[in-house]
């Protein structure tokens, strides 16, 4: 079986100068790409994050270059972007893992805490998406990658401001997807469990078995060229990768709804039993059209 290779492919990493961002940024330098390792500056009179992983890459006879923009403003994300053009003359792959965190229960919770998280997050994705954007329909060709969390699907406690942001990112994910089509460029999410600074506090015994090295092949399986998957979310941690999906019980139906009838029906409507797994919005709007035309016809 043929290895995969990302040679003549130019992919920038976010929030790659440690935890799961570092990780990737290896393996895509490993397989052949060119990465621009983007992260904040280190401490002072200390070597970044970013060089001491993109000197990792060099030193393995990679090619990689650093940028130590903050992704959370338009201007920044495209200077991100400039640096890979500019080093590279082209952009392949984009994966959007920067993140911060800020937890804090909503009795507690202050605006200071919710703006940056949803800026790194959700602005970060979207302003680097953004200027990779006419980069990538110039080529006719892309691969966008972004991070969501448990958090965003199922909450949290005291990760509101988090988890609203990475709910948010699983909608990018969605649309970019259908806007990407024509051009090529396919646009999927990871929902990681990995140990990092972020979470290895939250982990607890788990943590030591989820090596963030484990999460990254997916990555690099989403970025391939032969990869034809596109608008979907996968959960990946440990050792495991699985689709997640929207699913809808088929739930109750009457032109006669009334509160009363709810409260009556309401383990019907709640029913897991025979959900249906939902991936367009005209899939959805499909089967109340179906129960709409069925009560006409009886009518």
């Amino acid at each position: 079986m043929s290895e995969i290779r990302l040679d003549g492919r130019v992919a920038v990493v976010t929030g790659a100068g440690r935890g799961l961002g570092r990780e990737h940024a290896l393996l895509l330098g490993a397989r052949g790409a060119a990465v621009v390792v983007n992260d904040l500056g280190g401490a002072d009179g200390e070597a970044s994050p970013a060089e001491q992983v993109a000197e990792e890459i060099r030193a393995a006879g990679g090619k990689a270059v650093v940028d130590t923009n903050d992704v959370s403003t338009p201007e920044n994300a495209a200077a991100v972007v400039a640096t890979a053009t500019e080093n590279f003359g082209r952009l392949d792959v984009l994966v959007n893992n920067a993140g911060i965190l800020r937890d804090r229960s909503m009795a507690k919770l202050t605006p200071e805490e919710v703006g940056p998280v949803l800026d790194v997050h959700l602005g970060g994705t979207i302003w680097m998406s953004k200027a990779a954007w006419p980069v990538m329909v110039g080529q006719g060709y892309g691969r966008i990658i972004n991070t969501t969390s448990a958090a965003g699907l199922f909450g949290n406690f005291g990760q509101t401001n988090y988890a609203a942001a990475k709910a948010g990112i699983w909608g990018v994910t969605k649309t970019l997807a259908i806007e990407g089509a024509r051009n090529g460029i396919q646009v999927n999410a990871i929902e990681p469990g990995a140990r990092t600074r972020m979470t290895e506090n939250l982990l607890g015994d788990l943590a030591d078995r989820l090596d963030p090295g484990l999460v990254s092949p997916v990555v690099l399986w989403l970025a391939a060229q032969e990869c034809a998957t596109t608008g979907e979310v996968y959960n990946v941690g440990g050792g495991r990768v699985a689709r997640v999906v929207i699913a809808q019980t088929p739930g109750y139906f009457s032109r006669d709804v009334t509160p009363e009838a709810l409260r009556d029906s309401w383990d019907e409507v709640n029913d897991p039993a025979t959900a249906e797994v939902m991936t367009t919005f005209q899939q959805e709007m499909s089967v109340l059209v179906g129960l709409l035309d069925a009560d006409r016809a009886d009518a």
